[in-house]
């Protein structure tokens, strides 16, 4: 009896006391977010066009086909961890970056040539900031275990995948693909650096989407992402960035090859499709082409703009460029932006930002 009643006695003690947790349930509450908790402000490696971009801790994605320029963007980021300015980049933070890039495509013979001639010119030569390594040579699973390795060791604000999808054995395996992501997440979350993962587009001329699962999943997975293109037979390239969670960049980045083999800022090609001197429609949504009697055609940019906005007072600017570019068919993005400045000037919709992001409305009449 006497038992019984020490018992009673601790239960009524207790009572109203909370209940302890779990070791699942307090690991769950350390993930819980609220309006009051504090987080680390976000921390970006650099600004293009005056926007933050690569952030700390996440995943960025560079795409384009074959010989689209992918690598030579690699490059400009590199150079601008060690410079602080490249072509429109420019270092967030006044000391320089350290930079790993991990080759997994190209020979030795061409990493290195990349080295002396491309990375040691555009920094001065200077390059004791960036560790390189060359994989190609290994199995998939003993790149993607030392990759794990490299970022440990070699303590990088930037990584350099170029590319991932030799991390993997088959680029439509979903599983395989979901976990090199979550790894690659957690690599740029423990050790606080941005990698850059680089991968090809679709071989179809008119299919821009990454390639395989694993493109899947970096599109789901990435912070943002930048679609490079090569435009002939102007032989200039073009670089916009297509998906963002956090601020937009409008502005395309063209570049040229110059002599020397070094990327320097160019004008927009005259070449890019779409103008009024086309005899030849593509395959765009006919409901927004306006034709003239010579049979030259232009967008019905109000139309377009208006059923884009779908009737809503204002949108983001990622929101505006995905629904114009899903009406009207267009596959470049940079042609995109052509559209954009016309609606902006022919005062179709108007632009202000609100917490430093974009947004886009109908201007009034």
């Amino acid at each position: 009896m006497n038992r019984q009643n020490d018992a009673i006695k601790e239960e009524l003690t207790q009572a109203g006391q909370p209940t302890p947790l779990t070791p699942e349930q307090n690991a769950l509450e350390q993930l819980r977010i609220t309006p009051e908790k504090q987080l680390k402000p976000m921390d970006f490696l650099f600004r293009l066009f005056g926007k933050s971009c690569f952030p700390r801790g996440e995943l960025v994605g560079i795409t384009g086909k074959a010989k689209s320029g992918k690598t030579f963007l690699s490059t400009m980021l590199m150079s601008c961890s060690v410079v602080p300015d490249v072509l429109s980049f420019h270092r967030e933070r006044e000391e320089p970056l350290r930079v790993l890039w991990y080759d997994t495509e190209q020979s030795d013979e061409s990493t290195q040539d990349i080295m002396k001639h491309r990375l040691m010119p555009m920094t001065g030569g200077d390059i004791s900031q960036i560790d390189v390594f060359n994989v190609r040579s290994l199995s998939w699973k003993k790149r993607r275990k030392l990759l794990g390795t490299a970022v440990s060791s070699c303590s990088p604000d930037l990584v350099i995948v170029d590319g991932i999808r030799d991390l993997v054995n088959d680029i439509n395996d979903g599983t395989l693909a979901q976990e090199v992501m979550e790894e690659l997440m957690q690599l740029a979350a423990k050790h606080g650096c941005c990698i850059t993962c680089i991968l090809h587009q679709n071989k179809g001329s008119e299919d821009h989407n990454l390639r395989g699962w694993i493109g899947t999943e970096l599109m789901n997975k990435a912070f943002e992402v930048y679609a490079c293109e090569k435009i002939l037979p102007d032989r200039i390239f073009a670089v916009e960035q297509t998906l963002t969670r956090k601020y937009d960049i409008e502005r395309t980045l063209y570049f040229k090859v110059n002599d020397e083999g070094l990327p320097v800022l160019s004008q927009e090609a005259q070449t890019t499709g779409g103008s009024a001197s086309q005899k030849q429609l593509p395959a765009l949504n006919a409901e927004y082409i306006r034709r003239d009697e010579d049979g030259n055609w232009s967008f019905n940019i109000r139309k377009l703009f208006n059923d884009a906005l779908q009737g809503d007072d204002e949108v983001t600017g990622s929101m505006l460029r995905e629904r114009v570019m899903k009406l009207s068919g267009i596959a470049v993005p940079f042609k995109y932006n052509q559209l954009l400045t016309q609606a902006l000037e022919e005062k179709v919709i108007e632009k202000h930002e609100k917490n430093r992001l974009t947004y886009y409305g109908a201007a009034p009449f």
